[in-house]
């Protein structure tokens, strides 16, 4: 982290070793401090976490669980352009403390309020800060919250990517599962407006927005309010690049809604080699006073078992999803009429209306079993029974299908369902009906709804349900509006309904 800021009154101690002595980054999930290491004597940053509501609620434990892996797995982040971690405190609050390298320098963001970078400055940003993408990616690390502030510009021409999934608990949860998110909204890829879970693409989307306002000198989505923010970020292409040069085409690519059209990393670091004046010389930790070893640093030991807590993996399928994610936020639409809901168990005649073969997909995890048509293939998943909800992807072509799951309902069914809807609203045109039923005797909602710009209608079909024992189902299928996909998932969501399986857990 860079240095400067408001001083420490009182000195508190960290860790029996770590003296605050400089408050120099205050966010809203904590709090960054410059702070001298009196074991071995230098200075290093710490990050003071800090979570909403209260240690005995249940989302405080939680978002808590989540920081303390979060941290762990960052520690594991080997890339000279990520910072590194020297340590993990855990204080009286019972949340960990980060303890970081501390990087002289200042913030991109800084630099660019003097004026726009040179395209083959930009380039060579950027392929550092993919480098540490690339790394954090390996290790199953996401890091959701890419913009200038968090890329800092230090000593011998060192670029460094901080905040790896610690100085932002986003939390797991989709964004539809709890109305709200965390990070700076213009950098945030449309997908995670729409609940999706975020992967690898999602930070390739944040590094396009990124290089763009670096380049150009103002960011693509940046609007007055953050409802007009989100809308552009859904809908809006952005203006062709002016001052970009030969890196205008890759920010083009960079910036597709569906995450399927851009470029991986590879192909990305193949567009910006080529843009950078000269290949970039390998950064050289070992001569940077502030990356020495620390004899405290968090990394797994070589008998260490690492999969007791594995730390959930993207894997995003580069398919053509989502053209038009137009919202993100999701839902709103015309009722179907259903006011009855029958379930594989419940005697009824139900039929494969969507014209090809179906595929079971056991979730053994979630006791449940998903029906689908065989061309649906697996998009990306997560959650363990420590890291919920679980949640699983399947598409093919435009049409998506989720399912979620929870062990303890966060809500009725109803109650979720009308969260969902509530944030479908920021993509306007928002329109939303429920019935009320039951599958096997459970409490059950169904919901259909549509929402966006009238170019780009999207509609969502959701069913959801709460079992006996107190779990919480999520069935969803979204479809573009108006098109021949939406007679396809509205089929398949019929399908998928009727024929889903919930166990009894063990």
């Amino acid at each position: 982290m860079s240095d400067g800021g408001e001083r420490q009154r009182d000195g508190r101690v960290v860790g029996g070793r770590y003296r605050l002595t400089e408050r120099i980054g205050p966010g809203g999930m904590g709090t960054v401090w410059r702070a001298h290491d009196e074991l071995v004597s230098r200075e290093v940053a710490v990050k003071q976490p800090r979570l909403p509501g209260e240690p005995e609620d249940e989302a405080y434990q939680r978002a808590a669980h989540r920081l303390h892996r979060e941290a762990r797995a960052a520690a594991r982040i080997d890339h000279p352009s990520a910072v590194s971690i020297h340590d993990v405190v855990v204080e009286e609050d019972g949340l960990p403390w980060i303890v970081m390298e501390l990087v002289r320098g200042e913030s991109l963001h800084e630099v660019l309020r003097r004026g726009p970078l040179e395209p083959s400055e930009c380039a060579r940003i950027g392929l550092a800060v993919l480098g540490a993408l690339r790394a954090a990616h390996s290790v199953g690390i996401v890091h959701r919250d890419v913009k200038p502030a968090n890329v800092l510009l230090g000593r011998h021409d060192r670029i460094v990517l901080t905040d790896f999934g610690i100085a932002h608990v986003q939390g797991e949860e989709p964004l539809t599962a709890t109305g709200e998110f965390v990070g700076s909204l213009e950098f945030i890829a449309p997908e995670r407006m729409s609940g999706r879970i975020a992967g690898p693409a999602s930070d390739l989307w944040s590094l396009g927005v990124l290089l763009y306002a670096a380049v150009e000198g103002w960011s693509p989505f940046r609007r007055t309010t953050m409802e007009s923010t989100l809308a552009a970020i859904l809908a809006a292409d952005p203006p062709e690049p002016k001052r970009a040069g030969a890196l205008g085409p890759l920010l083009v690519r960079l910036l597709a809604k569906d995450p399927g059209e851009r470029p991986d990393a590879e192909e990305t670091a193949a567009a910006l080699k080529a843009v950078a004046p000269e290949e970039p010389e390998p950064q050289d930790a070992s001569r940077l006073e502030e990356f020495g070893d620390d004899i405290a640093t968090m990394r797994p030991a070589a008998d260490e078992d690492t999969s007791a807590e594995p730390v959930p993996v993207v894997r995003p399928r580069r398919r053509p999803l989502l053209p038009a994610l137009v919202g993100g936020l999701l839902i709103g639409g015309a009722w179907l009429g259903i006011s009855f809901l029958t379930g594989p168990d419940s005697g009824a005649e139900t039929k494969n209306t969507s014209g090809s073969a179906l595929t079971s997909h056991p979730e053994k995890a979630m006791h449940a079993t998903l029906a689908l048509p065989a061309e649906y293939e697996e998009f990306a998943r997560q959650g363990s029974d420590t890291y919920q909800p679980r949640m699983v992807e399947y598409a093919a072509g435009t049409v998506q299908v989720r399912l979620t799951q929870w062990d303890k309902a966060p809500g009725t069914p109803l109650s979720q369902a009308k969260q969902h809807a509530a944030t479908w609203e920021f993509s306007g045109g928002a329109n939303t009906q429920y019935t009320d039923t039951t599958l096997k005797g459970w409490e059950a909602v169904q919901s259909d709804s549509t929402y966006g710009d009238k170019d780009a209608r999207r509609r969502v079909m959701e069913l959801l349900v709460r079992t006996d024992d107190g779990r919480l189902y999520e069935l969803r299928v979204e479809m573009p509006k108006g098109t021949a996909d939406e007679q396809q998932g509205t089929a398949v969501f019929k399908n998928a309904r009727d024929r889903l399986r919930i166990a009894p857990t063990p």
